[in-house]
């Protein structure tokens, strides 16, 4: 399966901007939302057992109940059929040291923040290595591959 990673309009059937009911009758297309029962503004976890993924919908404005910003966390299995797309680049298995310059080489400027993500501000994309889960690494230890990333509708810079 692929899904697709939108800047500026969302993920999947995720779109930024979509009323919080919207997202939700969504999000259980996708699999397990919680929690059940709150409204915004939160967080709302959809695990998808199948594929071993989630996506976190975030919905941060008070008083307006709006997807803003959709979290991707890598799958966590390696065989699984899956790939996360951004303009044909699956950005969970391209190595983490070449997914900037490849980005870069479409044209799009990837900056590294203070706090350790990878930021690309024209696409409003947030890519990070977060995971508690064993991933594949290099000999040092390092993740050889992204574990997140965020689209979203404000400002990543």
């Amino acid at each position: 399966m692929d899904v697709e990673l939108l800047p500026h309009v969302g993920v999947a059937s995720f779109r930024l901007g979509m009323p919080f009911d919207d997202a939700m009758t969504a999000a259980r297309s996708w699999g397990r939302v919680s929690p059940e029962g709150r409204r915004p503004p939160g967080k709302y976890v959809v695990a998808n057992e199948l594929y071993q993924f989630e996506f976190v919908l975030l919905f941060e404005s008070e008083g307006k109940e709006l997807l803003t910003g959709v979290e991707v966390w890598r799958f966590r299995d390696e065989a699984t059929d899956i790939r996360f797309l951004l303009e044909g680049v699956d950005v969970f298995r391209t190595p983490a040291d070449d997914l900037p310059e490849i980005l870069e080489e479409q044209g799009h400027e990837v900056v590294e923040s203070d706090y350790g993500f990878d930021e690309v501000t024209d696409l409003g994309l947030r890519f990070a290595n977060n995971s508690s889960f064993a991933y594949p690494a290099d000999e040092e230890g390092d993740p050889l591959y992204f574990d997140y990333v965020l689209v979203s509708t404000e400002p990543v810079a």
